[in-house]
């Protein structure tokens, strides 16, 4: 078999694999519905393949499409680290970085971050996309993912690059209606207010205290899986939240919220987690070591 597919064919391959639709794709790179469905056919054309299953909506991997996809995005990758390679000297990185988070700390500490990142290398393209649920970052083709808790996979690459803890807290005005928990068993006689975090279970919060690691099961009639919306719930006394002190620290200090049970706290450090197979790229190296150090300056204090 003579395959010779074309390297922009593979990258629009990826896009279209990751967006699931020739629509969507279009749409997110500026181009026509005609032109990726032509570019597509030409792929399947070289390697005499079929590539897609094709309904009115969208389109899903064949079998070979998927051994495809997984080569495309080596291919890629190893493209994209050999251009770099060759440009190393050069003063500043250049090209696309696809970066992940979640939507409340994505919104409030990293985009400023990536701003100032922005304004002092112009030359990068970055992308940024915010999820409330965990990411596959080689399946989903993003380059960073910048998460807080636990990383669980062994494939990939972890730094750390900011210290953070979540802690319990509640309004004021829920603390006098519903009285103090003194101990961690009462929040189950409590009105917690629980959150689809991307790095725990939902429902059970695992505590550090003074007598090591405890977990307990929580509920309330409110629930969410937006951080935000789970703060101001909170504030308005609708019960018990686990936040992050970068989220909270403001409303504490403005007697918003009260601090519960401050002997117990949930390590959430905040993590660059990138596939190992970057671990050479500049402008990944050069997103987290600018990430660490804007952190470092103040990043994760209370805008």
């Amino acid at each position: 078999m003579n395959i010779k597919p074309q390297l922009e064919d593979l990258r629009l391959f990826c896009v279209v694999a990751r967006n699931r639709s020739f629509a969507e794709t279009a749409r997110e790179l500026g181009i026509s519905k005609a032109v990726v469905s032509k570019r597509m056919a030409l792929l399947e054309a070289a390697v005499q393949e079929k590539l897609f299953h094709r309904t009115t909506r969208n389109v899903s991997l064949t079998a070979q499409g998927e051994i495809v996809h997984q080569w495309a995005q080596r291919i890629r990758e190893d493209i994209d680290l050999m251009g770099e390679a060759i440009s190393r000297e050069k003063a500043a990185p250049s090209g696309l970085l696809r970066i992940c988070s979640s939507t409340g700390f994505g919104r409030s500490r990293l985009a400023p971050a990536l701003s100032e990142l922005a304004r002092q290398f112009p030359q990068l393209e970055i992308q940024v996309e915010l999820f409330d649920r965990p990411v596959d970052l080689v399946e989903e083709g993003f380059q960073l993912d910048i998460r807080l808790g636990h990383v669980h996979e062994g494939n990939v690459i972890k730094r750390r690059i900011a210290r953070n803890r979540r802690v319990l807290c509640a309004a004021p005005a829920y603390l006098a209606q519903y009285g103090t928990p003194q101990t961690l068993a009462d929040l189950q006689n409590h009105r917690c207010i629980p959150i689809r975090e991307r790095d725990q279970d939902f429902g059970r919060w695992e505590l550090h205290g003074p007598a090591g690691v405890a977990a307990i099961k929580v509920s309330g009639p409110l629930s969410a899986n937006n951080g935000e919306i789970v703060r101001q719930w909170a504030i308005d006394g609708h019960g018990i939240i686990l936040r992050s002190t970068w989220d909270v620290s403001r409303d504490i200090a403005a007697g918003l919220l009260a601090p519960v049970l401050p002997q117990y706290f949930q390590p959430a450090d905040v993590w660059a987690v990138y596939p190992s197979r970057l671990s050479v790229s500049a402008k990944v190296k050069v997103c987290v070591e600018f990430l660490e150090a804007w952190f470092a300056q103040g990043g994760m204090s209370a805008a």
